[in-house]
């Protein structure tokens, strides 16, 4: 079935679709983005991508590198992120100001506020798979703590403090290299960049960092801080996008069998304020509305939006057991096992 669809990515600063561009995947060149609170540089990198623009790379040497070629990764949405104050937001944080922290309300974004994730315009609860919440409960025990949100919604969301949600934290640049696939990003930062960690207690190592971020107060005493430059990296190989696929340990799903027609959208978000800095939108069309020069058929975004007869919700023949038992025995003690309390994680 996966076959019978193409896949389109684009980016933009706000939800509007008119201010969106095509992303070129796999390309190593950024897609530069700009907005009234940020500019961003983004690279998007998918594994065995045969989606549009038409003659894509299939790959990205940022796959064969590691630790991307060990952990069999399959996507990677990698940014530069540089905050700016907007003249509509200027109040946007109005908490005080602790004298642990990096920065104060006035100079960043709050690490509380701050989020990445996902989002969706209409109701998705009538197309949820067959255990669904086991799939989520795999996700929040193990590979995302932080997640939270709500996917019975009428506008379903489940979003991430992006200081544990993004797998690679760089405060800095970073460096571009194209034999690395584009925009990288260490864990860590510049000589400044550590000196900030460093003043809050935030941990060098990556995973460490991630499981530092899911406390409270660890998330208030950071600042993203206006007109400085975070290299940000989130990736994983749970989504097969050749064939449309999710696969956890545990729990593998055909996507296009419960798809509605919305795009699968990714935000960086203000919580306190709901202003978007980045959205991306990875869309599947019908391959028959791809023109042989890869521009969309007239009709083609409405077409799509009417989706396909796929399944819907039921929880039968699935087995929760075995599939936490599988996750557990190949990702080892979910994260509320091994030092994080529930209450730790908003």
């Amino acid at each position: 079935m996966a076959e019978n669809y193409v896949l389109r990515i684009t980016a933009g600063p706000s939800y509007d679709a008119t201010t969106h561009v095509e992303v070129p995947v796999n390309n190593p060149e950024p897609t530069s983005i700009k907005g009234d609170s940020a500019d961003i540089q983004l690279n998007v990198r998918i594994h065995n991508y045969s989606g549009l623009p038409l003659g894509s790379p299939s790959t990205s040497a940022y796959f064969s590198t590691e630790p991307h070629a060990h952990n069999q990764d399959q996507y990677s949405i990698s940014l530069r992120f540089t905050p700016h104050k907007s003249v509509s937001h200027k109040d946007e944080l109005s908490r005080t100001a602790e004298d642990t922290r990096v920065g104060t309300a006035d100079e960043g974004i709050s690490g509380r506020d701050l989020q990445f994730g996902n989002d969706f315009d209409r109701p998705i609860r009538d197309k949820l798979p067959p255990g669904f919440n086991t799939a989520l409960s795999i996700v929040r025990w193990w590979i995302d703590p932080g997640l939270d949100g709500d996917a019975y919604a009428d506008k379903p969301y489940l979003y991430g403090p992006a200081l544990s949600s993004f797998n690679s934290l760089h405060v800095g640049a970073g460096v571009f290299d194209a034999k690395k696939g584009g925009l990288w990003f260490e864990e860590g930062g510049d000589e400044e960049g550590m000196k900030a960690r460093q003043a809050v207690g935030m941990p060098d190592d990556r995973k460490a960092r991630m499981k530092w971020a899911l406390r409270d107060d660890s998330k208030s005493k950071w600042f993203f801080e206006y007109g400085k430059t975070y290299g940000l990296d989130f990736y994983n190989p749970y989504i097969d996008f050749r064939n449309l696929a999710l696969k956890l340990p545990g729990y593998n799903l055909p996507i296009v069998k419960y798809w509605d027609g919305q795009g699968l959208r990714y935000v960086l978000r203000n919580k306190q304020t709901g202003e978007a800095y980045l959205v991306i939108v990875f869309t599947i069309y019908m391959r028959e509305d791809v023109n042989d020069d890869g521009t969309l058929k007239e009709g083609a975004a409405e077409r799509v939006l009417e989706g396909i007869n796929g399944g819907t919700s039921s929880h039968k023949d699935h087995d929760e057991k075995t599939a936490l038992q599988e996750a557990e025995a190949i990702l080892g003690p979910r994260v509320a096992d091994s030092g994080t309390s529930a209450d730790d994680v908003d």
